[in-house]
């Protein structure tokens, strides 16, 4: 199955990113791992939006606990090998995605376009994790981020399934479809660098 067909994306990742990655595994790893502390991160925040939707703050929970449980392996492994466990990086692909959430929205339709932009940084980031899988030489490394794959490739479905759970779904169908084509257009000038969305 293409990356393309599993996460919808119209705009695969060139396998040769993965090269790019894999010639400073300190930096991809330290940028991946700073990727998931920002992902529990941002479930949390979730959760504080939308207090009255139980079900919801309890799969959130779920999330960012698998999140945080992700960094905590990651840096795992940085310290393993001996690397250097840098600053957080600023992400310029998810400051760009922010910028589609449009202005002056009720409580309703922001939590919606929140919902939106969580799931497609998780398609985007997972998609990034199978190209890594597939290509690295680094067998170990190569493992892992096919069994982080596999563990995170629903999320980006869930926060989607959440926001058909707030609003009309064949509204959140449509918006999504206006997200894929905007991601498209601004990961054109990303995959030079070895970061999670560089």
């Amino acid at each position: 199955m293409s990356e393309k067909t599993m996460f919808k994306l119209q705009l695969p990742t060139d396998p040769r990113w993965a090269n790019v990655a894999e010639g400073n595994l300190e930096e991809i790893l330290t940028d991946h791992a700073w990727c998931e502390q920002k992902a529990a991160s941002n479930a949390i925040t979730l959760i504080t939006m939308i207090p009255e939707y139980e079900e919801i703050v309890t799969e959130l929970l779920e999330i960012a606990q698998e999140e945080l449980d992700h960094f905590q392996q990651v840096h795992a492994i940085i310290k393993e090998r001996g690397y250097k466990f840098g600053q957080a990086r600023k992400d310029d692909y998810v400051n760009e995605l922010m910028k589609f959430i449009p202005k002056g929205l009720s409580r309703t339709q922001f939590i919606v376009e929140r919902m939106l932009f969580a799931a497609m940084i998780e398609a985007r980031s997972c998609e990034r994790f199978k190209v890594l899988s597939d290509n690295i030489k680094d067998q170990e490394l190569a493992d892992f981020y096919r069994e982080l794959m596999i563990s995170e490739a629903n999320h980006y479905t869930a926060f989607i399934g959440y926001a058909k759970r707030l609003m009309d779904p064949e509204k959140v169908k449509a918006r999504w479809e206006e997200w894929l084509a905007y991601e498209a257009s601004i990961i054109k000038s990303y995959g030079k660098e070895e970061r999670i969305h560089g």
